[in-house]
């Protein structure tokens, strides 16, 4: 099997050698160039161009971002983000992810050599994941808008008391309700698959809950710029925040969320907890809570992503008699947790990215 063929574009010398040192003993990777600047990298690129580039974001003559999209309007590739601005869920970091970067990692400001070495696996990491990544080659459709439900937005409709079991092993009998829940999972390349999909929901679209594979931090910020770009509401959620119409929570980074029933009312919790899947939050939680807490009431959609979280989880919502989705493979920048959920018939079907939310809008006019 070929090495994936790394390129590393910053101004410092020494970020230069320490991640080609890091990258370079990492099995499976080649660092093919480096450059102190992206013309610099363009020019480079012409002659030979990466599977992945590694670049910064403050480097001479061109911008790291105003970089990323002149790559993605070229030539569409694989991009991890490696700076200090993109630390603690800055701006910066959600800036690059909206303009196509599949990973960010934080530079520390000092002790850059040492923490860069402790810190190696982070990078390799990214880069593997971004590896897999499939970017296409033109702009995609745009999502189609989901139609008004009927009804209107407002609070819980009044239904049967049901019994909620959080730590139970199974779905429980639901009782028959109007309310209607939206529980979203994805990884890398979800947050663009993300905003494609929430930025196409009307205000009175049914309550979403979200899982996204994000560091810790970097989940508010995330939250806060879907805000300024939807209809529906979008916050990081909080253990008690209710599930209401036009709505989207979306799980802390490094704490997992889970859907709550209480009597009429759904509600959240934000725990923390060991890693499943390797991840916290993890896509199974949200996805079991969901069978187990809202069963036919819900639909469940899991988005691009690596690996295997939120297959098992999307299983045993439908077998609870909720609606189960998977994102199809053309539109996912990975595609391993849709896969994964299609090999366990998990998902009813599969569905490219661009009719997810006209999906949504189905599901919401169900009688």
């Amino acid at each position: 099997m070929k090495p994936t063929r790394v390129m590393i574009v910053d101004d410092s010398a020494t970020v230069r050698q320490v991640l080609t040192g890091v990258l370079s003993q990492a099995e499976g990777i080649e660092v093919a160039a480096v450059a102190s600047d992206p013309l610099f990298a363009l020019d480079k690129m012409a002659r030979d161009w990466p599977d992945v580039l590694v670049i910064d974001v403050e480097m001479p003559r061109m911008d790291g971002i105003t970089f990323l999209r002149k790559v993605m309007a070229m030539r569409p590739t694989p991009v991890v983000v490696c700076s200090t601005l993109t630390e603690a869920g800055t701006t910066t970091a959600m800036e690059a992810l909206a303009a196509g970067a599949v990973g960010v990692v934080s530079k520390p400001r000092l002790g850059l050599r040492q923490v860069l070495l402790e810190h190696g696996e982070g990078i390799v990491a990214a880069v593997r994941s971004a590896a897999h990544a499939r970017l296409p080659r033109v702009a995609a459709s745009a999502p189609q808008p989901m139609p008004a439900a009927g009804g209107t937005a407002g609070g819980m409709a009044g239904g049967a008391t049901v019994a909620h079991d959080p730590g139970g092993p199974g779905p429980l009998a639901m009782a028959v309700t109007t309310e209607k829940v939206i529980a979203l999972g994805a990884s890398t390349g979800g947050t663009q698959a993300l905003e494609a999909v929430l930025s196409a929901l009307p205000r009175t679209a049914p309550g979403v809950v979200v899982v996204q594979h994000m560091p810790e931090k970097f989940t508010a910020a995330f939250a806060r710029r879907l805000d300024t770009l939807c209809a529906v509401e979008v916050r990081e959620a909080c253990s008690g925040d209710r599930v209401l119409p036009g709505r989207v929570l979306i799980a802390p980074g490094g704490h997992h969320l889970q859907l709550a029933r209480h009597g009429a009312q759904y509600q959240v919790v934000v725990s923390d907890g060991p890693p499943v899947n390797r991840h916290r939050p993890s896509v199974d939680v949200l996805f079991r809570s969901v069978a187990r807490s809202a069963g036919a009431n819900a639909l469940g959609v899991l988005m691009t992503g690596m690996g295997d979280d939120g297959a098992r989880g999307l299983l045993a919502m439908r077998e609870s008699g909720a609606v189960c989705l998977a994102q199809d493979e053309a539109s996912c920048v990975v595609y391993g947790m849709p896969r994964e959920a299609v090999r366990m018939e998990a998902a009813h079907r599969s569905v490219p990215l661009a009719r997810i939310a006209a999906e949504i809008g189905d599901f919401a006019r169900r009688v």
